[in-house]
């Protein structure tokens, strides 16, 4: 019998969930606007890469360097701090003339942005047991998909409509919103410093690479990071200029996609937490490589179709995005958690910054209405990468129970849930 959630354990769901949503949001929304910036601001396809990338070079070494922090304060004040930041940095880029301004707004936005992820996966593991991590990770991962349903439509119809910067105002002030709500409702989550050794942070970082099985755990992350970034960056400049799309017809083939994946993000969340994890993320896995090679070599073709094979691919993201968040949680001891997490999503955001500007090297455009040429190629070496993933994710399942068998401790240690609450 799954365990029920309480009152406050909703209320934490519900509040990360919605900073996901901003989150992934202000970073999700650079591709569908793609075409719109390449042409609104004169530039190339590897001048656009490189915006996308400068967000997750950024946010991968803020990571790093916050790693070494991550578990010596409370993971709520942390929270405020890199949100805040993040909301500033939002509004800096609704505010940038031109592309130059743009590209160092979205530097100081990734410096802060890059670090929300894992301190949210932190305290998701600290406040929740594994068994209810499923259900946790499918509703807060829906922050990925609400942001496809309602936030990339609308961003693009305010970027359609009033230009590009409000779409970026609009972020910023609903995150500020939700700073708020969060400061009054959300309780200290600190139960990790009594855990905590004396140790500076730069060696606690040290310890937290030392380990195999956290190494093993961080080459997966960033590999699945450039199995799907490979594609993003130019996919509404290949549906626009190669698919026949219009720029009118994009935000129904994002909603249409992302009203499917809030049907499907919270039923793999349930599922994971009854089946086999790695099960589950090898079907999806398998899945999302067939889709990927379809999606990448469409002709021109009518919306319906585009639609349905969008949905397809994006229910096997989604089905092994879940699980895999869930396995990467039950990796690190409490006490290494944030640092673990800030690791993790720092190696998660420079792989997806390197997947970037490597797809912006190989996609070439003669000039701005032609037709992007070679994506079919990143199809390939990105389905190419999800295979690699699957027998990385099976090492790390391995080395996890081989590492429990000689230690003789039960799975992933929990915390007691907040049952005075």
């Amino acid at each position: 019998m799954q365990e029920k959630f309480s009152s406050y354990q909703k209320l934490i769901i519900a509040l990360l969930a919605l900073t996901q949503f901003t989150v992934v949001l202000d970073f999700m929304v650079m591709a569908p606007m793609g075409d719109i910036l390449i042409k609104a601001l004169d530039i190339n396809p590897k001048q656009f890469g490189f915006a996308v990338s400068a967000y997750a070079f950024s946010a991968g070494i803020s990571g790093l360097l916050a790693a070494g922090f991550a578990d010596k304060y409370d993971r709520k004040k942390l929270l405020l701090f890199f949100y805040t930041g993040f909301i500033l940095g939002t509004a800096f880029c609704g505010l940038a003339p031109n592309y130059p301004t743009l590209l160092a707004a979205r530097i100081i936005t990734g410096v802060f942005g890059g670090v929300i992820a894992s301190i949210s996966m932190a305290i998701v593991a600290d406040l929740f047991h594994i068994n209810q991590r499923g259900r946790v990770m499918g509703v807060v991962q829906m922050g990925f998909a609400a942001s496809q349903v309602l936030g990339i439509p609308i961003g693009l119809l305010l970027a359609t409509h009033w230009g590009w910067h409000a779409t970026f105002l609009m972020i910023a002030a609903l995150g500020a919103v939700l700073s708020l709500v969060m400061l009054r409702g959300m309780k200290p989550v600190d139960q990790h410093l009594s855990l905590q050794k004396e140790q500076k942070a730069v060696q606690h970082l040290v310890n937290t690479f030392a380990n195999k099985t956290y190494r093993q755990a961080f080459m997966t992350t960033a590999l699945l990071s450039i199995g799907g970034f490979l594609l993003m960056p130019f996919s509404s400049a290949f549906l626009v200029n190669n698919v026949g799309i219009t720029q009118e017809q994009l935000p129904l083939i994002f909603m249409s996609t992302g009203v499917f994946s809030l049907i499907i993000m919270p039923l793999m969340g349930k599922l994971s937490d009854k089946v086999d994890k790695f099960r589950l993320f090898s079907i999806g896995s398998v899945w999302a490589m067939i889709w990927m090679v379809v999606y990448t070599n469409l002709p021109v073709t009518p919306i319906w179709a585009v639609i349905t094979v969008n949905i397809l691919l994006f229910a096997g993201i989604m089905s092994r995005m879940v699980p895999a968040m869930a396995i990467m949680s039950s990796v690190p001891a409490m006490s290494d958690r944030g640092a673990f997490m800030s690791i993790n999503s720092s190696l998660q955001q420079i792989a997806g910054g390197i997947a970037a500007s490597f797809a912006g090297l190989i996609i070439v455009q003669a000039d701005k209405n032609s037709p992007i040429e070679h994506y079919p190629i990143l199809g390939v070496i990105g389905a190419a990468i999800v295979l690699l993933c699957i027998w990385l994710m099976d090492r790390i399942r391995k080395s996890r129970r081989k590492m429990e068998q000689v230690e003789h401790v039960p799975p992933a240690p929990e915390p007691a849930i907040l049952e005075n609450i």
